[in-house]
């Protein structure tokens, strides 16, 4: 029998002028996918502390304020164990620094209305389009199988997270 994990993850996506920054993941969990910037809280660690040290590690990107617009949970198979992952995810207008390319992620900018969604995960359509073009607050589930795909979701704008 597997025991299930529980993990807690941060994720932003930078906004200027009509456009949202995507990271190609180069290794590790997600390679090969565009996402927000972000990971996994170290001990000890808030999730806005994650956020802001993930964001530098990653894009070399200084956070200065950010929002909260989304509260996901994915129920997911990942070798045989079954996880559940929380992630908290920001968008950020201000920051210190420009975007570069790290051994983990290569930024680049796509206008809002161009996200390449079938380059990345599959969960992404069903509500980022919501945060980008209406600025809505996200409260949604995922259930995936061990291929990821997504085999339940629920998504609910709400009016505070």
């Amino acid at each position: 029998m597997s025991k299930e994990r529980m993990k807690a993850l941060t994720l932003v996506f930078l906004r200027r002028e009509g456009e949202v920054l995507l990271a190609m993941k180069k290794r590790g969990f997600g390679a090969g996918r565009w996402n927000g910037v972000g990971g996994k809280l170290e001990p000890g660690e808030t999730v806005e502390q994650a956020l802001v040290r993930e964001t530098w590690e990653e894009i070399g990107v200084k956070l200065l304020s950010y929002d909260k617009v989304a509260q996901i949970s994915f129920d997911e198979l990942y070798n045989g164990e079954r996880t559940t992952m929380n992630v908290t995810v920001y968008t950020s207008d201000s920051w210190e620094g420009e975007p570069t390319e790290s051994e983990e992620m290569r930024p680049e900018w796509y206008r809002e209305d161009e996200v390449p969604y079938d380059d990345m995960w599959p969960d992404d359509v069903y509500w980022l389009p919501m945060v980008l073009a209406e600025d809505a607050k996200i409260r949604a589930s995922f259930t995936l199988d061990e291929h990821d795909t997504i085999v339940s979701h629920d998504v609910q704008k709400v009016a505070e997270l």
